[in-house]
């Protein structure tokens, strides 16, 4: 019969490679979160700087991106029509001044190459001088990884009532 030590032993070593995958998994996850974060950040700070190329790089550039806006009667869908809303941002009187965003939560999928987002978002700027943007907006959204890259493909912006 097998010695207590021996035993123990071979529990270890089969059960070591599940342990440390584990860990890998949980580290894995904890630098894509990192990435998805920069992602969502850039979405929103790329104004500060009016970077259209960071802009553009956060979401997929086809026709399944998506958005739906409270300040708007209608979604936007497909990149180019997401495009052609640029020239608001771009005017000279728009100037993107704070943001901040929130209790960020991001979860993934089993196949880990989607990830869904919600957090609170405040959004500062002036047009031509005038102070406009939303304060505890609620935003959500879905990522895809791509060629190895976060990008959004849907988000949805919401205002509470009073």
């Amino acid at each position: 019969m097998p010695s207590a030590r021996y035993i123990s032993h071979v529990v270890l070593f089969v059960t070591l490679p599940f342990f440390s995958s584990g860990l890998a998994h949980s580290q894995d996850r904890q630098l894509e979160r990192k990435e998805i974060e920069k992602v969502i950040s850039a979405s929103i700070g790329w104004a500060l700087n009016k970077d259209l190329d960071l802009l553009y790089g956060c979401f997929a550039q086809d026709s399944s991106f998506f958005i739906f806006h409270p300040d708007s009667a209608t979604t936007i869908t497909g990149f180019e029509n997401f495009k052609k809303l640029s020239s608001f941002w771009m005017n000279p009187k728009f100037k993107a001044t704070d943001f901040a965003v929130r209790d960020l939560r991001v979860n993934f999928s089993r196949s880990g190459d989607v990830a869904w987002y919600s957090c609170y978002l405040d959004d500062h700027a002036l047009w031509d001088g005038k102070k406009i943007g939303w304060d505890n907006a609620r935003w959500t959204g879905v990522l895809e990884k791509r060629g190895g890259r976060w990008l959004i493909v849907q988000m949805h912006f919401s205002l509470a009532s009073r």
